[in-house]
């Protein structure tokens, strides 16, 4: 099957050489058949079966045999073609026949490109016609100025009309391919993009799942620590801890939950009496309740209209989202790194144009036990995933993030909120 595709392929090609033959020996028929009709036609034309007949044939044939066994190199089929025409002076007036396979040649040259190195082709070719046009013209009695016009007007058409012609078409090609190209690197870019938007949508994913996990996940490892000790000395406060721990297990499937149904791009959740998702500034109050019943010692301090900025508008969804992880990641972080240590939540609403979010806490206690080595607060090491995180969510919503530890050993976070003023305020102004 390939075999026969290849061949059809070819058969175009293979044809083009003894279609040419066939057309030049018609002409060269056609000039003896009007040169008996009329003797003042295709004057020097040799009778049929004539030896200068035989040779003007077998000429023919060699132009024909140069287009086929030189196609991947067209000029020098060019150079081949236009040098049978001085061979072909024997025809007299008729010496056009051998101009078809000169034609052909030079469209197939030009095609091939590129065309600046086939300057001197054309012009031996050009060359080559003109001296074998006008040695014809010549032999049949015409004077030296005409038969020189005459080569030299047969040379222009001979070779300027295929390369213009031959131009024209390799520019469309041309054109065509770089249409082609464009079209290829479009998908390319474009293919680009999406593979961007995957990647930051994985990175998102990633996120959300690193906040959740551990700030749930930071709390249950504080409470079976504390059980762990209260399990002989204390029973009934090891059984209120393991329904904390049973509370933030729950919390934190219903928080998974909510995700998967973000995720896929579900506008309510599929329970009507599922609990409502607090990732707004709203939340931080029952982040900090949440901590507080995981046995952290957590304080939550508000200034200025909050509350205000909030339900106005001008802090948008976004970066209420981002204000909300980066306090859930840095109670989660204190409670893995300074257990025990009173830890603020302060939102200050006070300065004009932004909104602050600092989360503090004190240096950890004398017997604190660190549950986690992750050494998110540890300045000498790089920062974990956590701080990687909230500095992602800082710079997606156009907000400063610092974070650093503190003069009495403890460790600060703080999340400077851009604000845009609401219509009202705008109005008062």
């Amino acid at each position: 099957m390939i075999e026969r595709l290849a061949q059809h392929r070819r058969r175009p090609t293979d044809v083009v050489p003894a279609a040419c033959w066939l057309l030049s020996v018609a002409l060269l028929a056609a000039s003896v058949l009007a040169r008996g009709a009329d003797p003042t036609a295709a004057v020097g034309a040799p009778g049929f079966g004539t030896p200068a007949w035989w040779w003007a044939v077998a000429v023919l044939a060699l132009q024909a045999g140069a287009l086929a066994v030189w196609r991947a190199r067209p000029r020098a089929a060019v150079v081949a073609t236009a040098a049978a025409l001085p061979a072909l002076l024997v025809l007299g007036g008729a010496v056009g026949a051998g101009l078809m396979a000169v034609l052909v040649a030079t469209y197939r040259a030009v095609l091939a490109r590129p065309a600046r190195r086939l300057t001197p082709t054309l012009l031996a070719a050009g060359a080559l016609v003109a001296v074998g046009v006008a040695a014809a013209e010549t032999r049949i009695g015409t004077a030296a100025w005409p038969a020189a016009v005459a080569g030299l007007l047969q040379a222009l058409g001979a070779v300027g009309l295929p390369l213009a012609l031959g131009s024209a078409v390799g520019s469309r090609r041309d054109a065509v391919a770089a249409l082609a190209r464009t079209v290829e690197a479009q998908g390319r870019a474009r293919d680009a993009l999406v593979q961007v938007a995957v990647e930051r949508e994985r990175t998102a994913m990633a996120r959300e799942l690193h906040d959740i996990a551990a700030h749930h996940l930071s709390g249950i490892a504080v409470m079976t620590a504390a059980i762990g000790r209260q399990i002989d000395v204390d029973p009934d406060g090891a059984k209120r801890a393991v329904a904390q721990v049973r509370e933030q297990s729950t919390a934190m499937l219903r928080d998974l939950r909510h995700l998967v149904v973000l995720l896929r791009d579900v506008d309510s959740p599929s329970d009507p009496a599922a609990p409502v998702r607090m990732e707004t500034l709203a939340g931080v109050a029952d982040l900090a309740a949440r901590a507080r019943e995981a046995g952290l010692d957590v304080t939550l301090d508000t200034a200025g209209p909050v509350a205000e900025l909030a339900a106005s508008g001008a802090v948008g969804p976004l970066a209420q989202l981002a204000a909300y992880r980066v306090v859930q990641e840095a109670l989660a972080n204190a409670a893995r790194h300074a257990p025990g240590a009173p830890c603020t939540v302060r939102l200050d609403a006070r300065a004009q144009g932004r909104l602050e979010v600092v989360v503090r806490n004190d240096a950890p206690a004398p017997d604190g036990t660190v549950v986690d080595h992750d050494h998110d607060h540890d300045h000498d090491h790089d920062p974990g995933y956590g701080l990687v995180g909230m500095r992602e969510r800082a710079e997606l919503t156009g907000a400063t993030l610092r974070y650093g530890p503190t003069d009495d050993g403890g460790w600060q976070v703080t999340l400077s909120v851009p604000t845009t003023p609401t219509t009202t305020e705008e109005q008062h102004r």
